[in-house]
């Protein structure tokens, strides 16, 4: 985690794990924090990227693309994430930290060409400047939870999308 954030976001994370840490060490409380990285999957919040764009492209609508769409995400579908949760629950480690992702980067052009393909229809772009605060990528170092967890994602974002586009089909036709 970055020592001076520069979001509110990565902020209150960085606050919340000091704070468990902190009863960690005034009551032995054994704490496990785990970092989810860019998660998404069926029912996944409608204000969240991959829902958002999938839902405007299928309504022909504009999509806000930030900074030319070079920005780079650590994608991780919710499954993987489960998985990891899970190998987490019964584990004593005293303090600990582990990020959850799929420890690859995707650009934000190739994710929205994912959601294009999926969903058979072309993206109207809505150019926009970079966001304050925003980061260029973000990925999971996972080999802590790798070797300590035995965590190790096995959905790539080709399928990832595909499963997801899959799902907000039928749930929209309900």
């Amino acid at each position: 985690m970055i020592d001076n954030p520069i979001s509110p976001y990565a902020a209150t994370k960085k606050a919340c794990e000091e704070i468990c840490y902190t009863y960690h060490h005034l009551y032995n409380i054994s704490i496990t924090c785990l970092r989810f990285f860019t998660v998404y999957g069926p029912r996944q919040r409608p204000e969240m990227a991959i829902h958002k764009f999938t839902r405007l492209i299928d309504e022909g609508k504009k999509i806000p693309m930030f900074g030319g769409g070079s920005s780079k995400r650590d994608y991780t579908y919710i499954d993987d994430i489960i998985d990891g949760v899970m190998k987490s629950l019964d584990k004593k480690h005293g303090f600990e930290i582990f990020n959850l992702g799929e420890s690859e980067t995707t650009e934000l052009r190739k994710l929205i060409s994912l959601i294009e393909k999926n969903l058979g229809k072309k993206a109207q772009i809505d150019e926009q400047p970079n966001q304050p605060g925003d980061v260029p990528i973000t990925y999971a170092d996972i080999e802590k939870a790798k070797r300590m967890l035995g965590y190790s994602p096995c959905t790539k974002i080709e399928k990832g999308i595909e499963l997801f586009v899959k799902w907000y089909k039928n749930s929209r036709e309900k």
